[in-house]
Parts: C-alpha cells; sequence; structure tokens
C-alpha cells in the first residue's frame, strides 16, 4: 500500500513539473492552445501501468495543482475540459483494444485541444474561436503522437517494475 501511496505522489509531482516545463518552452506558432503535452506522457504512463482509476486520480491532481500554480481561474478550466474529455476518450480507446498507445495519445491530444475549443467558445460567448480547429486538430495529432512514442517508451520500462 505505502508503495502504491508512493508512485502516486511520483507521478503526480512529474505531471505538474512537466507542466512547468512545458511553460517555460516557447511555442514557435502565434496560435493560441499549442502546446506540447507533456504532462501526459505522465498520464499515459499512469493509465498503462497503474490502471484507470489511478491515472484519473494523477490527472486531476495535475489540474488542480497547475492551475494553481501557472494558470489561474480560466486557465483551470481550459485545463479541466482538455484534461477530462481527453482521459475519457483514452481510457475508451485503450479498453478497445484495437490502438496502441501512440493511438491513444494521439485521440487524447485532438480530444484535449476540441475540450478546450469548446470551454473557450463558452467563456467568449462566441463560436469564431471554431477558425482554430484545423489548426489545433493537426497539432493535437502531432503532439499526440510524439508524447505516444515517449510514453510507448517509459511503460516497457516501468511496466515490469511497478
Amino acid at each position: 500500500m505505502s508503495k502504491k501511496v508512493a508512485y502516486y505522489g511520483i507521478f503526480a509531482a512529474l505531471s505538474v513539473l512537466m507542466g512547468y516545463v512545458e511553460a517555460m518552452i516557447p511555442v514557435p506558432l502565434p496560435i493560441p492552445g499549442i502546446k506540447l503535452g507533456l504532462s501526459n506522457v505522465i498520464v499515459l504512463l499512469a493509465l498503462y501501468v497503474m490502471g484507470t482509476k489511478e491515472a484519473f486520480f494523477i490527472s486531476v491532481i495535475r489540474v488542480f495543482i497547475s492551475a494553481l500554480l501557472f494558470r489561474g481561474f480560466l486557465g483551470f478550466w481550459y485545463s479541466v475540459a482538455g484534461a477530462f474529455l481527453s482521459y475519457g476518450i483514452m481510457v475508451l480507446a485503450k479498453k478497445s483494444g484495437k490502438m496502441s498507445i501512440i493511438g491513444v495519445s494521439v485521440l487524447g491530444g485532438i480530444f484535449h485541444n476540441l475540450g478546450q475549443i469548446v470551454v473557450a467558445c463558452l467563456i467568449i460567448g462566441r463560436t469564431v474561436v471554431f477558425y482554430l480547429v484545423p489548426v489545433l486538430m493537426v497539432s493535437g495529432v502531432v503532439t499526440g503522437f510524439a508524447i505516444g512514442i515517449v510514453a510507448g517508451y517509459c511503460t516497457q520500462y516501468m511496466q515490469n517494475r511497478i
């Protein structure tokens, strides 16, 4: 039991740290919402190595702590929408057994961006933000692919250790 709690803490801290590192990396494109999704490496790793409940707990902790430390109130809503929609689709895709961790990650990236677009539309009160959808879908695929590769390597290493 104490080993499991220690892994919760390590994974939650790593996901917050990855979010912080990501905030320090400048994105060369002037399009709002494009991010690397480094924290998702940890959530994917938890999903594949620890389980769905554990990954959900880690995702919740990451969203709350990151919002308090880095993003503020509005950033919290964007994070909640993106993280929970992404998490839900990744769990369904993984349970289907028809996708690799890379495919699951790509879906997570796409749906994270969709969740944030919906929240932006609700906050702004206009549908003008939907012009970002094509670009954010492409970025979700590209970053999801990269994050899936990294998470896949990490999962192979971690599977025999937890």
